[in-house]
């Protein structure tokens, strides 16, 4: 007879994971309307103080217009915006002008799915789960937002923060809101110190303002305990992607990388595996 009971962890997991497919299809949405969205607001924010008038533009936000192809405009199906499946189907083509679509596309709708199918089965269907799994996609967006266009967005980083928060005075991360709290100042005062130090002594600017929120959204899900951890995988991982990029000639103009995803990747890191392990890891 089958116990019903021991496959409901799996059950949930699964389709959790097909939720979490279902929502890093959205996510790819997010990565690349929510940068253009933000450039559009400067513009109309600039004209609006010099008195200019811009011309109207059409609707565009996450949900409107519906996705297209960007190289031929072609309006995709529904039967084109199932995630994974279509790709394969479609052979990492446009239907129409048989351009390649780019595979990150699938890549991000699999790591969502993944991120959410470990949640549900180390929390089962819970809120805790829930909020890891809000934690995982809002770093997925973070981070290939910032490798594009070295942007953190406020409208990610400060929610993240405050629901890292929350969460802790709610009991679902197992951290202690005193802990969260502190980790969210430390995050954020350590980095802004990082940044000042680095200016008065070279000139120039290392990093941006959303690394320190970021890193402080960090500090608020983890607890200050945590922050060093974090620190140093992101500062390793960094180092050697960029000592990579620059013997490759992988390095962008001005020679930089952005240190928001290898922030957002430790992050990740340490939900799965802990902070403590992280230390483990980079021999400390």
């Amino acid at each position: 007879m089958i116990n019903y009971l021991d496959l409901s962890p799996g059950l949930d997991a699964g389709l959790l994971g097909l939720l979490g497919l279902l929502i890093g299809s959205f996510l790819n949405v997010v990565i690349y309307r929510l940068p253009v969205i933000m450039e559009a607001q400067w513009k109309a924010e600039c004209a609006e103080m010099t008195g200019q008038a811009l011309p109207e533009a059409p609707v565009f936000n996450l949900m409107r217009p519906r996705s297209r192809c960007q190289q031929c405009g072609h309006q995709l199906s529904w039967l084109e915006n199932i995630p994974v499946i279509s790709y394969v189907l479609l052979r990492g083509q446009c239907s129409q002008c048989h351009s390649r679509i780019s595979l990150r596309y699938p890549a991000i709708e699999l790591a969502t799915g993944a991120l959410f199918f470990y949640c549900a089965w180390r929390y089962g269907a819970t809120p805790v789960a829930l909020a890891w799994c809000g934690f995982a996609a809002a770093l997925l967006v973070l981070a290939m937002i910032d490798w594009d266009t070295t942007l953190l967005p406020d409208s990610l980083t400060l929610p993240l923060l405050w629901a890292g928060l929350i969460a802790a005075a709610l009991g679902l991360t197992g951290i202690a809101l005193a802990d969260a709290l502190w980790g969210a100042v430390g995050g954020y005062l350590s980095l802004w110190l990082v940044y000042w130090g680095f200016k008065l002594a070279t000139g120039k600017e290392g990093m941006g303002f959303g690394d320190f929120k970021l890193f402080a959204a960090l500090g608020a899900w983890f607890g200050w305990p945590a922050l060093i951890p974090i620190i140093l995988m992101s500062s390793v991982i960094g180092a050697v992607v960029g000592l990579a990029m620059k013997f490759s000639s992988g390095l962008r103009d001005g020679g930089y990388i952005p240190f928001g995803p290898f922030l957002a990747g430790a992050g990740l890191t340490a939900m799965l595996v802990g902070p403590q392990t992280i230390l483990k890891v980079v021999g400390l």
